[in-house]
Parts: C-alpha cells; sequence; structure tokens
C-alpha cells in the first residue's frame, strides 16, 4: 500500500482544489525515438493503445499544459487518453473550446478518471459520492470523454459490499443519462479481499449500467490469475491498463515481472476488441512523462503486433 499512501499525501491538496473548480464551474523522449515508436505495424484488430495521463506534469490551470501533453502521446504513438478530473476540472464551466482543442489533436478522450485518497470516498458505498462524481461525469462529458472511470476503496464487510454495488449502479445509471459509460477501475485490494470483492462487482452489477477498467497490472499484483480472470469476464471490460513491477515497486512497463505476453495472448484468444493502456506511476510521484510512455508504448505494440 506504500504507494497509495504516498499518493494520498500528495493529492489531497489537489483534490481539493479540483473540487472547487468543479463547483464553480459545474523531460521529454528524443523525438527521433518518437518518431520510430510511431511507425505503422501490423497490431491485433480492434486493439487500440492509450495511455493514461498520470506520468506527465500538468497544471491544471494552465490548459495548454494539458494540450502539449496530448502532443507529446500522439507524436509518440498513443491513440487516445485517460485523464484524472483535476487535469481537466478549470474547463468544466465553459467547456466548448477545450473540446474542440481536444477534438482537433485527433485523439480519443477514453475516459475521466475519478481517483481520491481513501478518507475522501463516501464511507459506505467506498466510491466517490454523488455530488462529487455527478458533476465530473457532466464536465467530462462535455469535453468529450467517453467513459467515467471510478476508482474506489476497498470494502470492509458485506454491507459497504451491496452498498458499493447499488451505489455503482447508480453512477451507471447517471453517466447512461449523459450518453457515457461508467466503468470501475481495481486496485489490488479488490482481488486480495476475504469477501471476494472483485467477483461480487462483476457478478452483481448490471451489465447495462456498469462495465470494467480492468488494471491488470494492479490484479497481478493483488494476486490474480489475470489471464484466467480475462477468459471468465472479457465481456464486462471496455478497457485495460498496463503496469509492471519488480520486486514490488513499479517498474516500466516490459522491465518487471507482469506477464505482458501471456495477458495480450488472453486478450487476442477472446475476440476482445477495445482500448489497452498504459499507466506509469512511481512511488516517489515523479513525472517523467514521455520518458517512462514511450518504452512502454514500445512494450505494448511488440506484445500486440500478430
Amino acid at each position: 500500500m506504500k504507494m497509495e499512501i504516498s499518493m494520498e499525501k500528495k493529492t489531497r491538496r489537489d483534490v481539493l482544489k479540483a473540487l472547487g473548480a468543479v463547483a464553480a464551474g459545474g523531460a521529454f523522449a528524443p523525438l527521433a525515438l518518437q518518431r520510430a515508436l510511431a511507425q505503422a505495424v501490423h497490431t491485433t484488430p480492434g486493439i487500440r493503445f492509450g495511455v493514461q495521463l498520470n506520468a506527465f506534469p500538468i497544471d491544471p490551470k494552465r490548459f495548454e499544459t494539458f494540450l502539449a501533453t496530448l502532443d507529446q502521446i500522439k507524436k509518440i504513438g498513443y491513440q487516445g487518453f485517460e485523464s484524472s478530473f483535476r487535469n481537466v476540472s478549470e474547463q468544466f464551466a465553459a467547456p466548448e473550446k477545450a473540446r474542440l482543442a481536444i477534438e482537433a489533436t485527433g485523439l480519443t478522450f477514453f475516459g475521466i478518471h475519478v481517483f481520491l485518497p481513501t478518507p475522501m470516498y463516501d464511507a459506505s458505498s467506498r466510491i466517490a459520492a454523488p455530488a462529487l462524481y455527478e458533476p465530473i461525469a457532466r464536465g467530462g462529458a462535455s469535453l468529450g470523454a467517453k467513459h467515467l472511470v471510478l476508482s474506489g476503496a476497498p470494502v470492509e464487510n458485506a454491507g459497504q459490499l451491496k452498498a458499493k454495488i447499488d451505489a455503482l449502479n447508480a453512477a451507471g445509471r447517471f453517466a447512461k443519462s449523459l450518453g457515457i459509460t461508467a466503468a470501475y477501475h481495481n486496485h489490488w485490494p479488490e482481488f486480495q479481499s476475504t469477501l471476494g470483492e472483485i467477483e461480487a462487482l462483476y457478478a452483481q452489477t448490471d451489465p447495462s449500467l456498469v462495465s470494467f477498467v480492468l488494471d491488470a497490472g494492479h490484479a497481478y499484483h493483488g494476486g490474480g490469475n489475470v489471464p484466467a480472470f480475462i477468459h471468465a469476464h472479457s465481456n464486462r471490460i471496455v478497457g485495460f491498463h498496463l503496469r509492471d513491477f519488480k520486486d514490488g515497486r513499479l517498474i516500466s512497463l516490459g522491465q518487471g515481472s507482469f506477464p505482458l505476453a501471456q495477458v495480450a495472448a488472453a486478450i487476442k484468444q477472446v475476440g476482445w476488441n477495445g482500448w489497452v493502456e498504459n499507466e506509469e506511476e512511481r512511488e516517489d510521484l515523479s513525472k517523467t512523462g514521455a520518458e517512462v510512455v514511450a518504452p512502454a508504448f514500445k512494450a505494448m505494440k511488440e506484445a500486440f503486433t500478430l
């Protein structure tokens, strides 16, 4: 849990700033390497490559830093992105110009992600309260996001598990009213739960309202058999997060013990189509941007090459 604890120290202040905006308005990789990685190769049909923007030092007060980040990932070869709500919440009050700028990049805005320090989740449902996620969903939809991605805290008892399932269904119903999809994003505790949390969430939420972004790296870190899980639940998954570990610590994708080749093979075997996203995070909260997501892109392309 070291990464989660350190992230909570950093993000509590950022979350509070972002919440204010929601309420109010409703060192790079060498260019040659970027171009080389972006060269077309024959990859698995129907697979699109995205990236979570957590590795980039985006200033929410300066939208130009967000657009500069999109320019970097486009040059590397990524086709879409997922972003924390903090990066774009300043644009919610007047989204038209920002949406046009995002669309002009040619990148797909896969999802707007709500991750909070654990104490800031609703104590009962263990996800963000509607008062927070509803304006984020509206703002994200107005900027062109396809999914409302919800992280949560692990449940501690059967009552919380039921409340979490009910809350996810409610979030899914609200997102659907906006023309987007709610998707739950796991961390490792859901796979370590003595209550069988991850299986319960997949089995008991309404498939017409709730989808999932399977963080395969966290699932692996939590002891899950990721290829087997993909075979069992691919029909509920709208996206994957890929990350890697070495000796229990986060490391660049393809350089640790995460079974990337086996996960890619499982995705191919079930005939799944959709977004496979790299998410690079570090316990020290370093944000080195293209320096880490460019090699990860190369690893992803190699794993999914026919």
